[in-house]
């Protein structure tokens, strides 16, 4: 059985291996999804994705900073089934939060670097992993501790 401190690494390892998330917004009206290509600040438990404002969830997004959604690999097998369901609050980057997003941004994804769309952090509160491979149904937890 897993503690906390090995599932959030567990957890940490298996979202540095992904690339694309399942977004997530509403604004207690009007709820949209999106699949955005991202990458992980395990310091910082945060996500960095790039998409445009005036898009359907951005919009939803600068209404309600609060997003849920998932990170899961399509595998053919049920043993081999892991994904990530996850809440959290996005926000807008600027200066050098930004730079320092995009740079890692771009590092992954090349192809970003002729993009003008802005950055956002994905502020992690909570995840919770399934993963089959460590036994049927098998969760992982992970929840940001409170500010002292």
């Amino acid at each position: 059985m897993l503690n906390q401190a090995e599932d959030q690494q567990h957890i940490i390892r298996f979202v540095n291996k992904q690339h694309v998330l399942t977004l997530c917004a509403g604004n207690g009206m009007e709820m949209w999804c999106a699949n955005c290509f991202y990458v992980f600040d395990a310091e910082r438990m945060a996500l960095w994705l790039m998409t445009e404002p005036d898009t359907r969830h951005g919009s939803l997004m600068q209404q309600n900073s609060r997003v849920v959604g998932t990170i899961a690999p399509q595998p053919k097998t049920i043993a081999l089934i892991k994904g990530v369901q996850y809440r959290g609050e996005i926000t807008l980057l600027y200066g050098e939060e930004d730079r320092l997003a995009r740079a890692r941004y771009c590092k992954r994804f090349p192809v970003a670097q002729a993009m003008k769309a802005p950055i956002w952090q994905l502020t992690l509160q909570e995840m919770k992993m399934t993963d089959n491979a460590l036994g049927f149904g098998k969760k992982l937890y992970w929840v940001r501790p409170e500010p002292r």
